[in-house]
């Protein structure tokens, strides 16, 4: 199965790809400059699987090296909401560069705009009201501050698609969270509670999508530009689940957030209230009341705006989908 194909005269979909890029957000931005459905706006770039700044010079190398020099990147913030400075960064899982520790140069033709990520995210709600899709790959550390820039960015903003949570099923940094939501909850809650259209798409259906051997195979064997940019990468990113889930293949969470950006038919949604743990044992746990229940005693959850959650996945379809568009230089 694949996403229906653009109707001639459809509008592409603008977006906006938030993110700590990170072999799985290389992957991800790839895929989608390959979607004829999505105009990228930009990137603006967080901490997460790297530093602001090393996510920043990622971000940059990327487009660089594919050649769309032409889409800007605002940096992000350096610390989470609460300005705290010790955050984790998951360098075992990415490598110390984020890119499987190949210590590329950095980008010689382009540098990030001026503007911090969160006012470049207020610009472009205001320029393209109700048609901007934010796809937040990492923590939501520069969302958050846009809520206090513009008031109304929430009614504003067209959607935001974000990878995180861990819905009914064990965290990826502990038993209770998922990274992208363990990295700035604060930040997640005030997204989650703000009123705006989110679809999250948390690991309880991404886990679900897995790049085997054999699909890291046909990967290598089609010699197009994009994937020649993950071989090595991907790489590391085989060993890193080998040892740490002792399987042969690679998750592909953050492809498949952007994926339901794409083509939300790929997922199945529930609708409901979500709240972020902000502190204790269960920091970054991230809990779903859904609208199948009416609860009598007032909770934390009581009037609070609904989002969609992703609750199944048809993941030869998102694979087949990734596959298809990174193997083909050009359409």
């Amino acid at each position: 199965m694949a996403a229906a194909a653009m109707k001639v005269g459809e509008r592409k979909k603008k977006v906006i790809i938030d993110s700590d890029p990170g072999i799985d957000d290389a992957m991800a931005i790839l895929v989608a400059l390959r979607s004829p459905e999505l105009e990228v706006l930009g990137l603006t770039t967080t901490f997460g699987n790297v530093r602001t700044a090393v996510a920043t010079r990622n971000a940059l190398h990327l487009l660089e090296t594919v050649g769309r020099t032409d889409i800007p990147v605002a940096e992000g913030s350096h610390v989470t909401l609460k300005k705290d400075t010790k955050m984790r960064i998951a360098s075992s899982c990415h490598g110390s560069d984020g890119l499987g520790n190949q210590d590329l140069p950095p980008a010689t033709l382009t540098k990030p705009v001026d503007q911090p990520a969160a006012a470049f995210l207020v610009e472009q709600a205001n320029l393209y009201a109700g048609q901007v899709t934010v796809v937040s790959l990492g923590p939501l550390t520069n969302l958050a501050p846009a809520l206090e820039l513009d008031p109304s960015f929430p009614k504003k903003i067209g959607q935001v698609v974000v990878l995180g949570g861990a819905y009914s099923v064990n965290g990826n940094v502990n038993p209770a969270a998922e990274s992208n939501m363990f990295g700035d909850p604060d930040a997640a809650d005030k997204i989650f509670t703000c009123g705006a259209d989110v679809l999250a798409v948390g690991i309880n259906v991404t886990n679900q999508v897995i790049l085997s051997d054999a699909d890291r195979e046909k990967l290598q064997q089609s010699d197009s530009k994009y994937t020649r940019y993950l071989c090595k990468p991907l790489a590391h990113y085989f060993d890193y689940h080998r040892e740490i889930y002792f399987t042969e293949g690679v998750y592909l969470h953050d492809p498949t957030a952007l994926l339901a950006a794409v083509n939300p038919s790929l997922m199945t949604l529930a609708e409901g209230a979500v709240r972020v743990q902000t502190a204790g044992i269960t920091k970054g746990l991230t809990l779903f009341r859904s609208n199948d229940k009416r609860y009598v005693e007032m909770t934390a959850w009581t009037g609070m705006p609904t989002v969609m959650v992703a609750v199944a996945v048809d993941a030869p379809a998102v694979v087949e989908l990734m596959m298809q568009r990174l193997m083909v230089d050009d359409y």
